[in-house]
C-alpha cells in the first residue's frame, strides 16, 4: 500500500511539474505575440511617415518651380526695363525739348522702377 501512495505522490507532483511548464509556455508565447503586435504596429508607422513624405514630394517640387519661375520672369523684366532705359537717350546736360521722348523716357524709368521694386520683395522673403 505504501508503494501505491508513493507512486500516487510522484504522479502527483509530475502532474503539477507539467502544468506548471504549461502555464509558463502558455505565457511566454502570448507575450511574444504581444511584442510582435508591437514592433509590427511600430513598422506600419514608420511605413505611413514614409509614405507621407512621399506623398509630399511632388507639392514641394511645385512650389519650388513656381518660386523658381517667379524670380527668373523677375529677373527677365529687370533685364528688359535695364536694356530700354539704355535705349532711350537724353543729354543731361540740356532740358528736354521733345514731350515724347521725355515720356518715354520716363515710362522707361517706371519700367524699372516697377522690376526693381518686384526685386526687393523677392530679396525681403527670400528665406521662404
Amino acid at each position: 500500500m505504501k508503494k501505491i501512495a508513493i507512486g500516487c505522490g510522484i504522479l502527483v507532483v509530475l502532474a503539477i511539474i507539467v502544468l506548471f511548464v504549461v502555464v509558463l509556455a502558455g505565457g511566454s508565447y502570448n507575450r511574444l505575440v504581444k511584442l510582435s503586435q508591437g514592433v509590427d504596429a511600430q513598422w506600419a508607422q514608420v511605413q505611413n511617415v514614409y509614405q507621407r513624405r512621399a506623398d509630399l514630394i511632388p507639392n514641394l517640387v511645385a512650389t519650388v518651380s513656381g518660386a523658381a519661375n517667379f524670380e527668373k520672369s523677375t529677373l527677365t523684366e529687370i533685364t528688359a526695363a535695364r536694356a530700354s532705359v539704355g535705349q532711350v537717350k537724353i543729354d543731361p546736360n540740356s532740358a528736354p525739348n521733345d514731350p515724347a521722348k521725355l515720356a518715354e523716357f520716363e515710362k522707361a524709368q517706371g519700367a524699372l522702377s516697377s522690376a526693381l521694386s518686384r526685386l526687393l520683395v523677392v530679396v525681403e522673403r527670400y528665406p521662404d
